[in-house]
């Protein structure tokens, strides 16, 4: 199997994050904060130890790292826990279904409105675009770190600095990135910060990450048994108890901590290097031919993440896709959750196929995956 579908899941996984997860099940048994005793211990400690980790590479506070089954699901928690009546939010127009779903449905309820933001290659342009839609009840501008079909990535520590100048919460989804771009939440004025625990940060799948950057009272989507202020019938109020009810994905965190540091020896500004080189090559080798479209240009000087959509002319995305995997290779085609992309770049009806290679990506995977996409494109 040859695999460039790592947008939407990282593979293959380090033996490290493997290792974790198999040892998970035998040195991490027990629940964590809910006994005294040393196993129950243990798992309190590598939770502990994976909340450090995430927290280092975001530069946040270990205890305002809440673990999640997924970027979806932080999403759902960041959006809906600062939701009030009435409340406005603003959004760009390359957003995932993740964010865009959540807001229509609030909206549907009449508990909020939101607006869409353009992107352009323009910096100065994308910034004012968000600000020109500020309101008095804006609550939080939510933008993704790059887009998960096209890689394009907007500014987003401008956009943030400009809704902190005007008492706006910002909010980042960094499904798409956490891991190999660069993210300081404390730098850059990012609030929250949902990462897709799954995907850059190699863990395995069914983990996610909720990244405040400060003290915030979020409402909560779920209440329950944390292990602490058990005397209470409230919810507590600290963090990280206050979003993490009930038993924690112990073996999952396991990998993710596994992930993170792996990432950490590795190093993310190496990852990236790998990654973009992978892509580059992809891109000189397809753009000279008559029947493939591309949407990315790697050298318009606008900064993009690793990621490339093409067609083929008179090729559904999916029928490219499938004829790929003939071939043993793992890429996605379709419209990737992201419809606003799709709509922006005219491809609503095609979808794209999607290419997303990984640090175990070689140069002679990248070859075969290149050579099939010619004699597809003939």
């Amino acid at each position: 199997m040859i695999y460039f579908d790592n947008g939407a899941t990282s593979y293959p996984k380090p033996y490290s994050v493997v290792n974790a997860v198999e040892k998970s099940f035998s040195k991490f048994c027990a629940n964590p904060g809910r006994g005294g005793y040393e196993t129950a211990m243990k798992s309190a400690e590598m939770i502990y130890n994976a909340r450090e980790a995430a927290a280092q590479i975001f530069n946040s506070d270990a205890e305002n790292v809440v673990f999640t089954p997924g970027c979806t699901y932080s999403l759902n928690m960041a959006i809906k826990g600062l939701c009030k009546p009435h409340s406005h939010f603003i959004i760009s127009d390359l957003e995932h279904n993740s964010v865009v779903r959540p807001l229509e449905k609030l909206k549907a309820l009449g508990q909020c409105d939101y607006s869409v933001a353009e992107i352009t290659p323009d910096k100065t342009e994308t910034v004012s675009n968000f600000v020109n839609l500020f309101r008095k009840n804006t609550v939080a501008v939510i933008c993704t770190l790059s887009s998960n079909v096209f890689g394009i990535m907007p500014p987003v520590e401008k956009i943030a600095r400009e809704a902190h100048k005007n008492g706006i919460m910002f909010i980042l989804d960094s499904a798409q990135g956490a891991g190999y771009l660069p993210i300081d939440m404390a730098k850059d004025q990012i609030d929250i910060n949902c990462s897709a625990g799954h995907k850059g940060l190699l863990g395995p799948m069914g983990t996610g990450l909720l990244v405040i950057s400060k003290d915030m009272c979020l409402n909560t989507l779920i209440e329950g048994g944390t292990g602490s202020n058990s005397e209470s019938l409230n919810q507590p109020n600290l963090y990280p108890d206050r979003l993490e009810s009930g038993t924690p994905n112990v073996h999952g965190i396991a990998g993710l901590g596994a992930g993170i540091k792996f990432i950490q020896t590795v190093k993310p500004e190496n990852i990236l290097s790998h990654e973009n080189r992978i892509i580059k090559y992809i891109f000189d080798e397809l753009k000279s031919s008559e029947n493939i479209i591309l949407y990315s240009d790697f050298y318009d000087g606008v900064p993009k993440a690793p990621v490339l959509s093409f067609n083929i002319k008179n090729m559904q995305s999916e029928e490219t896709a499938a004829l790929l995997a003939e071939n043993g290779i793992c890429v996605r085609g379709g419209l990737h959750c992201a419809p606003l992309a799709h709509k922006k770049f005219n491809t609503l009806e095609s979808g794209t196929v999607r290419i997303t290679p990984s640090w175990f990506s070689s140069e002679k995977d990248t070859d075969f995956l290149v050579n099939c996409i010619k004699k597809i494109a003939k």
